[in-house]
């Protein structure tokens, strides 16, 4: 598989953990201690660092640093707004929308050297 893709699948992987580890405590642990969240949580971003560190090692190795964290958030609002409507039953906003659009610019100046720009 190629690096790029391969890079996507790691950190789209471990953004699913991520989210879990950040949010899903929200509503299944909410009338635990909070040390007993952070400790699931860490349980659960410890899945996320496997998938995270090694494909973040792997884009570097085709992307810069900063397109790496573009891609990243790209990624997370990909992977956050499907859960925070699905799982949490957050209502859709178009706040949501108007984020995309702000990412969408930053992939643009981020990437635009790789696409023949300045």
């Amino acid at each position: 598989m190629r690096p790029f893709l391969l890079t996507v699948a790691l950190l789209t992987l471990s953004n699913v953990f991520m989210t879990f580890a950040w949010y899903a405590h929200l509503k299944q642990l909410g009338h635990k201690p909070w040390i007993v969240a952070a400790l699931v949580s860490w349980g659960i971003a410890f899945f996320e660092y496997m998938l995270q560190v090694p494909g973040n090692r792997i884009g570097f190795s085709v992307m810069s640093v900063g397109q790496l964290k573009i891609l990243q958030e790209i990624i997370t609002l990909s992977v956050f707004v499907p859960f925070a409507i699905f799982y949490l039953r957050e209502p859709l906003k178009l706040d949501y929308l108007w984020a995309g659009l702000c990412i969408l610019g930053a992939v643009y100046f981020i990437f635009r050297s790789k696409w023949g720009g300045v």
